[in-house]
């Protein structure tokens, strides 16, 4: 029976530790494909084009956008991001799960392309250690901390739509409930409808 790929959308607060979990994840299980996203936005230090993100400007972004060229895109802190819809597809059809990392205005989105889309939300252990972890990157003003903390807040609405919450307290921890999430979502009778199929087949033939 071919493995059917699945895409999993991976949210959470800024600072919630989402990409350290995923980094983690696909350095530990080959079974995952990490999807790259486009951003408007500059890099952080350390960060490379292709790597981390493809770094584009806002004409080349908007050229994606009207050629239908990303599955979801958001604002989001006055820079755009989006999800290239070929590198998405290709991993799928060769059956890689595909992991993506977005906010919950893109996390719906792909739930209504993809319902059977799996979707997590990575949340820290309190609400005080999300500004600790925010403060402690060292790499932002005070002024982009306030505005990811009320982005927080209005996304804290959202969390119901999705499938599963990860908590965020212990790295090793968290990464191996992310893998055992998705191992299971393979398991669900709605991804494996070929196989069923071919039971109840061989068992009216018995």
């Amino acid at each position: 029976m071919k493995r059917k790929g699945i895409i999993i959308v991976v949210s959470g607060f800024s600072g919630a530790g989402k990409g350290t979990i995923m980094k983690a994840l696909t350095a530990k299980y080959d079974d995952y494909a990490l999807s790259i996203s486009a951003t408007t936005r500059d890099p952080r230090p350390g960060e490379e084009n292709g790597r981390e993100y493809f770094f584009v400007s806002n004409e080349e972004f908007e050229k994606l956008i009207k050629e239908n060229g990303l599955i979801e895109h958001a604002g989001y802190v006055n820079h755009y991001y989006g999800t290239p819809r070929k590198f998405v597809e290709d991993k799928l059809s060769q059956g890689i799960d595909v992991i993506l990392e977005i906010e919950i205005q893109g996390a719906l989105q792909i739930k209504e392309q993809y319902q059977d889309a799996v979707l997590l939300f990575v949340m820290p252990p309190s609400a005080a250690e999300l500004r600790n972890r925010l403060k402690g990157r060292g790499t932002e003003t005070d002024e982009v901390i306030a505005q990811r903390l009320q982005r927080a807040r209005d996304e804290a609405v959202g969390i119901e739509n999705y499938d599963y919450i990860v908590i965020n307290d212990n790295l090793d921890r968290a990464v191996e409930q992310v893998h055992e999430i998705i191992q299971s979502a393979h398991m669900a009778p709605s991804r494996n409808q070929e196989f069923i199929n071919t039971i109840r087949n061989e068992l009216n033939e018995l």
